[in-house]
């Protein structure tokens, strides 16, 4: 699937961001990206279905699994139009975008992990979440402190630096009901991602993050 020239492509095009450069090389873009990214993408399928079957592997060009190239430039500072890492998100099948529940790999010559949560969700989905944790913190801790979950996982993403409306400042949750993000990250090597083992790695991984997943889907009343 990815290999050291998928690495290697990444840098290269870190280092060319322009649509020229892009166009001359994109049958490299094919053979070492995006076709390892939808094999790696379809090989996921079976194991998905065993422990998170309504979650979707997949391995279309425009529109599955694999995240566009093209970078969102209207609202940003760096107009640079292509992004240097590979982006694959597993959503749920109710999901529509990034910011649904759902099973994530990030490639990049900087850094590579597994992701698994919500991802900036938007004000109604955050507040369901927020929710749930404050009718439950126990439940909350449960999850959030699963001793498989934190063999290989940590909370990340960002927080408001005081309680969010409606939420108590002295609840036993407070620095968790501040999150603006519900997302798990779990380190991954450039060894292991250029590894025969990769697929069943990741399937190891998300399955660990289980119970969280289930936590989110609860919180948006729809099935795990």
């Amino acid at each position: 699937m990815f290999s050291k020239a998928t690495f290697n492509f990444l840098g290269e095009l870190a280092a060319n961001n322009n649509k020229a450069w892009f166009e001359a090389n994109k049958p490299r873009y094919e053979e070492l990206v995006r076709e390892p990214a939808l094999e790696f993408i379809a090989a996921m399928a079976i194991p998905l279905g065993k422990f998170a079957p309504h979650f979707r592997a997949e391995p279309r060009k425009m529109g599955g699994s694999l995240m566009r190239v093209f970078r969102d430039t209207r609202f940003a500072r760096d107009k640079t139009p292509y992004k240097t890492n590979i982006g694959i998100q597993f959503r749920h099948e109710l999901g529509n975008d990034v910011h649904a529940p759902g099973f994530y790999l990030h490639v990049a010559t900087d850094e590579c992990f597994f992701g698994a949560g919500c991802w900036h969700p938007e004000a109604d989905m955050l507040g369901r979440i927020r929710d749930r944790i404050a009718e439950n913190p126990k439940r909350w801790f449960a999850v959030r402190d699963d001793k498989r979950l934190a063999a290989h996982w940590a909370l990340a993403g960002d927080s408001l630096s005081r309680p969010p409306r409606g939420y108590a400042a002295d609840h036993p949750a407070i620095d968790d009901l501040k999150r603006k993000d519900f997302i798990e990250l779990a380190a991954l090597s450039a060894a292991e991602v250029t590894g025969s083992g990769l697929v069943k790695l990741a399937a190891e991984r998300f399955a660990a993050a289980a119970t969280l997943m289930k936590f989110l889907c609860e919180a948006q009343s729809v099935q795990y």
